[in-house]
């Protein structure tokens, strides 16, 4: 996202009922005013105003962490949160599960010509926003343009760098036998919130996206227990997909209990009404961790100490099982196994 453009132009841009067109990517000196008078001016740090077309800074001591994320949400904005929020706090919390703190995101942006300067604008405040918020500023990027009809309005591309501390090694593969399963609050809160605005869906109470950044609930994690075995947030696929794939890198098995896993009835209720399994729906404010039993007093006291790890809560154990199976008690005092997803149960959903 080069800055290296005229500082004064004949007019500003009309952000209340301009919009998109080919010429925003074009390269031009209406893309020089797009940057200077939109992602400038509210992404606004001293990386970015250096006007390059790369962001350099100091390698800092640690192994590097990276992460990439696109996001193709729909609609793009939704009750609790919108793409831009969400492209921050996707990305922020992706580098966090490695137990890194993010240091800097890159923002790639395809604009669809005829698309609203206003809700573009919006998009980019919260984004804005967001990033301010966690300390993890935007500081490079890129914006194209494509035809109208070949897009979907907006679609963001971050990419988030981090360090890792010494002697701090959580990954998919160190799930233990006899470790606990936690999550830090209530599941299924984003996918259903998408929903409920996707089909106008109205509900006794609103139901919200979790959308959020996690990099300081991990922090507060590790400082208590660093020797955490593994980070995951359950985003497309839900708690149930996730575990899977932790199962599969790890050769283990996971047992959950149906009664312990924290689910609001609102959404209880709306995936009931719309035969949608909860365990599957996104989240985008929620982690998974595994640890020793020994630690679990230590780091529950830690996360609920948190804001955002205040509904933490213990929702099995990983087991041995050379299928690497997850299964869970259900409420009726049955078992059944939690599979992988198949299919797309909701599309469009981060």
């Amino acid at each position: 996202m080069t800055l290296q453009s005229p500082k004064r132009f004949a007019n500003k841009i009309n952000f209340k009922t301009g919009v998109v067109d080919m010429t925003h990517g074009s390269g031009g000196r209406a893309t020089a005013q797009l940057i200077e008078e939109l992602f400038a001016k509210h992404f606004d740090n001293s990386m970015l105003d250096q006007g390059n077309d790369q962001a350099i800074f100091e390698a800092p001591k640690g192994r590097m962490v990276m992460s990439t994320d696109g996001h193709v949400i729909s609609p793009l904005f939704f009750p609790g949160g919108d793409i831009g929020a969400l492209s921050v706090h996707g990305t922020i919390n992706d580098v966090a599960m490695a137990g890194a703190k993010p240091l800097y995101l890159t923002a790639g942006f395809i604009l669809e010509e005829g698309y609203p300067l206003c809700d573009l604008e919006r998009i980019v405040i919260s984004m804005a926003e967001a990033s301010h918020k966690a300390g993890v500023p935007v500081v490079t990027g890129d914006t194209k343009v494509v035809e109208r009809g070949k897009g979907d309005g907006v679609f963001i591309t971050t990419t988030g760098i981090g360090v890792v501390p010494d002697g701090i090694t959580i990954s998919g593969d160190n799930a233990s036998i006899g470790d606990a399963i936690i999550v830090n609050g209530y599941i299924g809160d984003h996918g259903v919130a998408i929903l409920s605005k996707r089909e106008n869906l109205a509900f006794e109470t609103e139901i919200l996206s979790d959308s959020a950044a996690l990099h300081t609930l991990v922090a507060a994690m590790i400082e208590a227990v660093p020797e955490i075995h593994c980070l995951r947030d359950p985003t497309r696929g839900g708690l149930a997909t996730t575990l899977n794939e932790i199962a599969q890198q790890s050769g283990v098995g996971m047992n959950l209990r149906e009664d312990d896993i924290p689910m609001r009835p609102p959404v209880v209720a709306a995936c009931e009404l719309l035969g949608l399994d909860p365990l599957y729906v996104a989240n985008e404010g929620k982690l998974i961790a595994i640890c020793p039993q020994d630690k679990v007093p230590a780091l529950l006291e830690a996360m609920r100490a948190h804001p955002l790890g205040s509904d933490a809560a213990i929702i099995g154990e990983v087991v041995e099982d050379e299928h690497g199976f997850v299964t869970m008690e259900t409420g009726f005092g049955g078992s059944r196994i939690v599979d992988w997803l198949t299919g797309e149960q909701l599309p469009r959903i981060c």
